[in-house]
């Protein structure tokens, strides 16, 4: 919980600069390049977070690393992290940035879930039927669930829209059971 707390400090501080700057998507790239390295070198995440290692030494790498290839701003802000030893907090951090900079942006993510990958002109018509819904511009994150069977499963916020076979054989069965 208290690790949440600083998350969302250091997110809406990066955040708020970002939009000093006038470059919250830009910022956002910067951001989500760092998590991605984070991600595919898990070797780098250990090495960051380990305590036992100066924070220096850390400091050296992530400007080797990083530096030219993001905003100084947000390479000084990953060595304000190593200085507060928050760096195992980023992922929260970088999450949390994406949120504010969607909600900003009049951005809304739907977490799309079908058996197998939509075609272009699907992704593109589900797109445009979703921004007609929410009245937001939307972005599709994609995800396989091959007990669906078939049709799809759209989550966008805290709402749910439940197309697919196996909610449809769910409800039937539940309306079945209440008879």
């Amino acid at each position: 919980m208290l690790n949440m707390e600083l998350a969302r400090k250091y997110a809406r501080a990066i955040f708020e600069l970002a939009c000093e700057d006038n470059a919250l998507k830009e910022y956002g790239a910067d951001l989500a390049k760092v998590q991605q390295l984070y991600q595919d070198c898990p070797e780098l995440k250990a090495y960051l977070c380990n305590p036992n290692i100066q924070p220096e030494d850390k400091k050296s790498l992530l400007k080797e690393v990083f530096e030219g290839g993001v905003r100084e701003t947000v390479l000084n802000f990953l060595l304000l992290l190593i200085d507060k030893r928050r760096m195992m907090v980023f992922d929260a951090i970088s999450a949390i940035f994406g949120q504010l900079s969607n909600e900003k942006l009049g951005i809304a993510v739907a977490d799309v879930t079908t058996v197998e990958a939509l075609a272009p002109a699907q992704v593109k018509e589900l797109t445009e039927k979703l921004e007609r819904i929410t009245g937001k511009q939307v972005t599709l994150r994609e995800h396989r669930d091959s007990s669906l069977i078939g049709g799809v499963v759209v989550r966008i916020g805290d709402r749910r829209i439940d197309g697919s076979i196996k909610g449809r054989l769910a409800a039937m069965t539940a309306e079945l059971m209440a008879n």
